[in-house]
């Protein structure tokens, strides 16, 4: 407990008596305590503020490097995802679309969804917002029953028949796979 941060004096606790980010670190000791190689992280931050959730990934970051973790990190917040991961898979209902170098897919996104996954992310800088950026539009896909083909084609804007009746299969570019029939090189 005490290499997460959590003072030794608290081990008689109960769990309602830690807030959100001590629990979070508590998990993390559970995780490491067997001395793993790797640890599935799931949406670990989501439901924490905003400092606290800096502080459990830059411990996490601690950890990984004290410890030669991998972690395989589960988030839908892209600028987590940044900070933590070294590669990345991008999916679309359960299919993957692009997995490669985090800055390489932060740089020059391949795949469609990508783009638009990106594009989503508030801009910090008030002269960066002006910029119009692309919005998704069509009709979005059910995950009961998903569409045939690219599962993404039915938003895409730049499908063509083929996306509707066929999975694309993984393509590499550079050192990247992407997933689609028409990426955006």
């Amino acid at each position: 407990m005490e290499e997460v941060g959590i003072p030794r004096e608290f081990i008689g606790r109960y769990p309602h008596q830690f807030s959100g980010g001590q629990r979070q670190r508590i998990g993390i000791a559970r995780a490491i305590a067997l001395n793993p190689r790797l640890i599935i992280c799931d949406e670990p931050v989501s439901a924490l503020d905003v400092s606290i959730q800096s502080q459990v990934l830059n411990l996490l970051k601690d950890l990984q490097e004290q410890y030669q973790l991998t972690y395989l990190f589960i988030s839908h917040d892209l600028s987590v995802v940044k900070f933590i991961a070294d590669r990345v898979c991008v999916m679309f209902l359960g299919m993957v679309c692009e997995v490669g170098d985090t800055e390489a897919i932060y740089e020059k996104p391949l795949h469609p969804y990508t783009r638009f996954l990106l594009n989503a992310i508030p801009k910090a800088d008030p002269r960066l917002r002006s910029q119009e950026a692309e919005l998704l539009t069509g009709e979005i896909p059910s995950p009961v029953n998903p569409p045939a083909g690219c599962r993404f084609h039915t938003r895409c804007p730049y499908g063509k028949e083929i996306c509707r009746q066929k999975v694309p299969e993984g393509t590499l570019v550079g050192e990247r796979q992407v997933f689609c029939h028409f990426p955006l090189v």
